[in-house]
């Protein structure tokens, strides 16, 4: 078996460059089994990373501090440009809180992280605004950790000062994200088979539980204007929810083993999934057809071999804001960045016990975090995304596929618009 089909040159396939690496401290003592780093994720601005160290500790840095840091390896230019973006940015929200680094003790293993960041309580989509005991103003960050014990912690990313608790879930929680749309809307995934809605402006109560998983459920992601809620588990299952009305639209089949990671495109006409069964499919959510096939084995394995303990699982997929590149991450110890109209990688770099992978919120860094607590930085693809396909995603990020295919338009372009060529 092989990671490229007998067509495919593997030398000429360019090798992504790497800018940098945070390791996890390590004690003669420590011990292998809690080491693990789950979970790495970047702020909506830009302005922090975070990640799980393992053994329950969790490490916030500004992101602007690790370029500088990074700049040795080649990055200088890269680092400049965003620390003045950033600095700018700052300055221009009157900002008072100056990032600063933090490590963060949740008191038990961390599997999920996500931040989130507030917009003020007029544009809300909170039902009860009367009393809060928290007042999250437009300049809020929060960092939100999914733990082993089932509980969920917030925490404030400019203070480290740990806001709310929330205790619900029996089992671990092995995913979070927020609605993009600024309303702290918090959704957790956890292995007790329940998804469960939470309205942080309303002091964390707990709005809803989204039952339909028979099995754990691994990961959720929120559509970028927060109407679509995608939930994968074990079962081969991949769920897709309405979160206006809370209810399922539809359930996607075509995965042969677990499916454990999930992302929408940036204009929300694209889900990528990851599954053990060593594909990525790439779906029209709104049709529930598939549209792309990435493999990570060759020739691509029978329903029963993939469907078992092969060597190619795929245990991470992360789509880049230019809506162009997914990278993957599998167990064959290596990293690859795809184009969304390319059947093969565009890029691999080698990376050995990866578990988790996310694009920087420019799409300029891969990070990469690893069973050993650690984050590896590779730089991504660099392409001036064409004029049609910002067009594309300008049209897209507003209206569905059912729209778009009663367009009185060329059927060529219907097409180019669905992804469809």
């Amino acid at each position: 078996m092989a990671s490229f089909p007998l067509s495919v040159n593997e030398k000429l396939i360019a090798r992504s460059r790497t800018v940098g690496e945070l390791l996890a401290p390590t004690s003669p003592f420590d011990k292998k089994c809690g080491r693990e780093n789950w979970t790495v994720a970047f702020a909506p601005d830009g302005s922090y990373f975070a990640w799980s160290q393992g053994h329950r500790i969790v490490k916030l840095v500004p992101w602007s501090q690790c370029l500088q840091n990074f700049s040795l390896h080649g990055t200088k230019n890269v680092a400049n440009s965003v620390s003045t973006r950033l600095a700018r940015q700052n300055s221009d929200s009157g900002q008072k809180n100056k990032p600063c680094e933090h490590i963060i003790d949740c008191g038990d293993i961390v599997w999920s992280l996500a931040f989130g960041s507030s917009v003020p309580e007029k544009q809300s989509r909170c039902v009860n605004i009367e009393w809060h005991r928290f007042k999250f103003g437009q300049d809020q960050l929060l960092l939100a950790t999914g733990l082993n014990n089932g509980r969920i912690k917030i925490w404030d990313v400019y203070t480290g000062k740990l806001l709310l608790n929330l205790m619900d879930h029996t089992e671990v929680v092995r995913d979070l994200t927020f609605a993009p749309d600024g309303s702290l809307i918090l959704v957790s995934a956890s292995r007790d088979k329940t998804l469960r809605v939470w309205d942080l402006k309303d002091d964390g109560n707990m709005m809803k539980v989204l039952r339909g998983h028979q099995n754990w459920v691994y990961g959720c992601a929120f559509s970028p204007d927060s109407s679509l809620l995608c939930s994968v588990g074990a079962s081969k299952a991949v769920f897709l929810w309405d979160m206006d009305k809370y209810s399922m639209i539809r359930k996607l089949e075509g995965h042969h083993n677990d499916v454990v990671a999930c992302e929408f495109s940036p204009d929300g006409a694209l889900l990528a999934t990851a599954s053990y069964d060593t594909r990525v499919y790439v779906w029209d959510p709104h049709l529930g057809v598939i549209l792309m096939e990435f493999g990570h084995l060759f020739p691509p394995p029978t329903p029963i071999f993939a469907g078992g303990a092969n060597d190619r699982w795929v245990r991470s997929v992360s789509f880049s804001h230019d809506g162009l590149h997914i990278a993957s991450l599998a167990d064959d110890k290596m990293v690859r960045f795809w184009r969304i109209d390319e059947e093969y990688p565009v890029q691999v770099a080698p990376l050995n016990n990866g578990l988790c992978c996310t694009f920087s919120t420019d799409g300029s860094v891969l990070a990469a975090g690893t069973q050993d607590g650690s984050v590896y930085f590779w730089a991504t693809p660099r392409q001036v995304s064409s004029l049609q396909h910002l067009c594309r995603m300008a049209i897209r990020r507003v209206m569905p596929t059912s729209q778009v295919k009663n367009l009185p338009i060329p059927s060529k372009v219907v097409e180019f618009l669905c992804y469809q060529i």
